[in-house]
């Protein structure tokens, strides 16, 4: 290295801690405006002619008070930070004067590898620093570089961000479980180690770094962590499951969090939310059987839908699946992209597009732009009630409901059914009519003044137009208001 850069620094002896502290911060900070998965600041090395003299700072003794200097460090650190200490001796050549002699002595080096900030600014003690030239100065006095700073933050999408750095080989195999992800793509598992580190790359899941060893992204961990709890940051977003034994959360029956990432888990989710949920008996011709209460692809179209469109940045919460005596809701940080009632007809806007491309290229959701659709479909093909989409709280919830009488639904149920079944309609080129909503709720055809009403209270709140403004009552046809 021919000289020091906003993300390389070299020094002698330094060991104050805060001191050291302030360099964390800053090289974190200025790694992240550099595009560089890592700062460094190398003790050992002469400040301006790059000598390597050793040095005596023995960081794994170090103390500030009475507590271990590295665990001090880390506290003062926000967010967390993950750097590591690393000791080695380097065999430096040195010239006897007067002597024509060579004498080979080893020369101590500490490096301190510190992660790129991700998400926000690296702070120490409370003040984020950043690095001008060779010198540490506050970050909110230079406004432009925070901005920067911020930007950098935006265009890094969350899959591409870093879960776990500076892997050996060795150690990225025991967080990644690789074997799943050749079964998943359908792809011979390679013979030796380089072949399948190199696979994993080419799919964006891990990317080699400046010391040479590994770095895992998120969305390598997301979707393949063998356990998502190695991964502090990313614990919090496995998929809870609750069980509750009525219709309200007051009595809890079973809860579980998953661990695996989320594409090597999914088939063992879905059939953990199946038996989980209610059965109805089928009586056929030869037996009798127990199907579930609700579509298989509309429960696996939505915890996909869930898991692909939540948003991470939101701290502390993930995907909860909650199972009631008379319907399952699914739950998902972060606000939809199109509105609320849009979902079905919309073009799809994802959050995290590398991880639905993903997911989708292995067959865990459908392709893009038809799963609500599809989820509508099946409601009324098992004519059940209508699905509803609510968003709140930085949330978005999809409530799917256990099977009732049409005489059983009540008003706001038979709009909500005539307004998605006219989105459906329409998406499919075709429109809502008094005939189409009868075959919906499998009302008789001298019954047709109630489909009659239920197209007229729809009317009313907005919910959906006329296909022609000038057509007769007796052939209406209908499309949604938004058409």
């Amino acid at each position: 290295m021919p000289r020091e850069t906003t993300w390389l620094e070299f020094k002698e002896n330094i060991s104050e801690p805060e001191r050291i502290g302030k360099y964390i911060s800053a090289l974190s900070n200025s790694a992240t405006l550099a595009n560089k998965s890592n700062g460094y600041l190398i003790w050992g090395i002469h400040d301006e002619n790059h000598e390597i003299v050793g040095t005596s700072f023995k960081p794994h003794l170090a103390k500030k008070g009475n507590q271990d200097l590295e665990s001090w460090l880390m506290q003062q650190c926000s967010p967390k930070i993950y750097f590591k200490f690393y000791e080695v001796s380097i065999p430096v050549t040195h010239e006897h004067e007067h002597e024509h002699e060579h004498e080979i002595i080893e020369k101590k080096v500490v490096i301190l590898e510190i992660p790129q900030a991700q998400n926000q600014p690296t702070s120490f003690n409370g003040q984020q620093y950043i690095r001008i030239s060779s010198n540490v100065k506050p970050l909110d006095q230079y406004p432009e570089h925070e901005k920067n700073l911020w930007l950098c933050f935006d265009k890094t999408p969350f899959e591409q961000q870093i879960a776990a750095h500076d892997l050996r080989a060795s150690e990225l195999f025991n967080l990644i479980d690789y074997a799943g992800f050749f079964d998943l793509i359908s792809y011979p598992l390679p013979t030796n180690h380089d072949s399948i580190l190199h696979q994993l790359e080419s799919e964006g899941l891990i990317i080699k770094n400046e010391s040479g060893n590994w770095d895992i992204k998120n969305l390598g961990a997301i979707l393949f962590a063998k356990s998502l709890n190695k991964f502090s940051h990313l614990k919090r977003k496995a998929i809870r499951v609750i069980q509750y034994a009525g219709n309200n959360r007051i009595q809890t029956i079973k809860e579980q969090s998953g661990d695996k990432g989320y594409a090597i888990g999914f088939e063992g989710l879905i059939s953990y939310v199946d038996n989980l949920l209610p059965q109805n008996e089928v009586i056929g011709k030869a037996l009798r059987r127990e199907v579930s209460m609700y579509p298989e692809l509309s429960i696996r179209e939505l915890i996909a839908n869930a898991i692909i469109h939540q948003d991470f940045t939101i701290s502390g919460m993930g995907t909860t699946i909650e199972i009631f005596k008379d319907r399952i809701e699914i739950t998902n940080p972060g606000n939809p992209l199109v509105s609320i009632d849009r979902l079905l007809d919309s073009p799809p806007q994802s959050r995290n597009e590398n991880i639905a491309s993903l997911m989708r290229r292995i067959g865990i959701c459908e392709e893009r732009g038809s799963g609500i659709d599809k989820v509508v479909h099946e409601t009324e093909f098992f004519q059940l009630p209508p699905p509803l989409f609510e968003n709140f709280d930085n949330a978005t919830r999809i409530v799917l409901f256990a099977h009732k009488e049409f005489k059983e639904m009540d008003t706001q149920e038979k709009i909500r059914a005539c307004y998605l079944h006219a989105c459906l309609k329409y998406v499919q080129r075709d429109y809502l009519t008094n005939a189409s909503l009868r075959d919906r709720f499998k009302i008789e055809a001298q019954n047709s003044a109630i489909a009659s009403r239920i197209i007229k209270d729809t009317l009313e709140i907005g919910l959906i137009k006329p296909f022609d403004p000038e057509q007769g009552r007796k052939h209406a046809r209908y499309i949604p208001h938004w058409a």
